[in-house]
């Protein structure tokens, strides 16, 4: 039986690697979540408090991270003809927001304890965030080289929740140690506040380059005027207009245009070398290119302009 609707590539992703990757990870996270809520607590630092409050958003990004994997494995259908992928920017977008608002809080927590210093309990601090650091490496280490496996934006926003992580235990490490060597409890809420402020940076960047690709922007490595000389630099072209170029998901990118073709050249010929081309050279695989000639096409005066600059 022949399928209905024919699609030359898939638009679904199968990122076992990624899967394995995103369990375990999942797994130690909320494992490590729970002890640093609870040495939090029972040490009253905010720095290991801040830290944990991150560690709660990581379980939650991956696990929104993990549906988005799922869901990218589903086949296009009569509504959904890019078939889920594109659910994979969406988490992304969700995971940076999570990242800036936490910094956020983090940020208003960390004033509110420099205004009123409360007492800490050092060694459960230190010996927690140590515990931290060393979970915190190998889990980033992990998604790290995922990432050069499986590349996506998705995976990538997991990663910075780690990556903030690693940093926030740095952080509370560092505010132990000063606090004992001198005295002061300050260290505390500034630290966090400083964890704060890379947590916010990093979710902002992931924010940003989810936006994009939500509101079909060209993508940073694909430049429009260069496809468009290399589109008319194919025999039988004369004009590109009404040309556009966005992501589908990570490594998936579509284009559409209308060409101009001279009227004695096969158009079938003209479509076949656009997209052998597209796809050699600007590694766009899924394009949708519309043959038109001004004489057969009403385009207005744009048309009669460009019937006079080839006659």
């Amino acid at each position: 039986m022949i399928e209905k609707d024919y699609h030359h590539i898939s638009h679904r992703k199968e990122q076992t690697k990624t899967k394995k990757t995103l369990w375990i990870t999942l797994i130690l996270t909320f494992a490590f979540t729970i002890v640093e809520v609870i040495g939090g607590l029972l040490s009253n630092s905010l720095a290991l408090l801040s830290d944990s409050a991150h560690m709660i958003s990581d379980v939650a990004a991956l696990g929104l991270s993990m549906a988005a994997i799922y869901m990218a494995t589903r086949k296009p259908n009569g509504k959904y003809t890019f078939g889920y992928v594109r659910f994979e920017t969406i988490a992304s977008f969700l995971n940076g927001l999570a990242l800036v608002v936490i910094a956020g809080g983090i940020f208003v927590q960390g004033v509110l304890r420099a205004v009123r210093p409360e007492p800490i309990d050092l060694g459960l601090m230190l010996g927690i965030a140590s515990i931290g650091l060393v979970v915190n490496i190998v889990l980033t280490t992990v998604l790290s080289r995922s990432m050069k496996e499986e590349n996506n934006l998705n995976v990538q926003s997991a990663l910075w929740h780690f990556i903030g992580d690693l940093l926030s235990s740095v952080g509370v490490i560092v505010s132990a140690v000063l606090i004992y060597f001198t005295g002061i409890p300050l260290f505390d809420p500034l630290v966090s506040m400083a964890i704060g402020g890379i947590i916010a940076a990093g979710g902002w960047r992931i924010v940003k380059e989810s936006y994009r690709v939500l509101m079909d922007t060209v993508p940073d490595h694909l430049d429009l005027e260069t496809i468009r000389k290399d589109i008319l630099a194919v025999e039988g072209v004369q004009n590109v207009h009404d040309m556009h170029v966005w992501t589908i998901a990570t490594d998936q990118y579509s284009l559409t245009a209308h060409v101009f073709v001279q009227r004695d050249i096969q158009p079938m010929c003209v479509t076949l070398a656009v997209s052998e081309m597209l796809t050699a050279k600007h590694g766009i695989a899924h394009s949708t290119i519309q043959i038109e000639h001004p004489l057969l096409h009403d385009h207005g005066e744009f048309g009669k302009q460009h019937l006079k600059v080839v006659s």
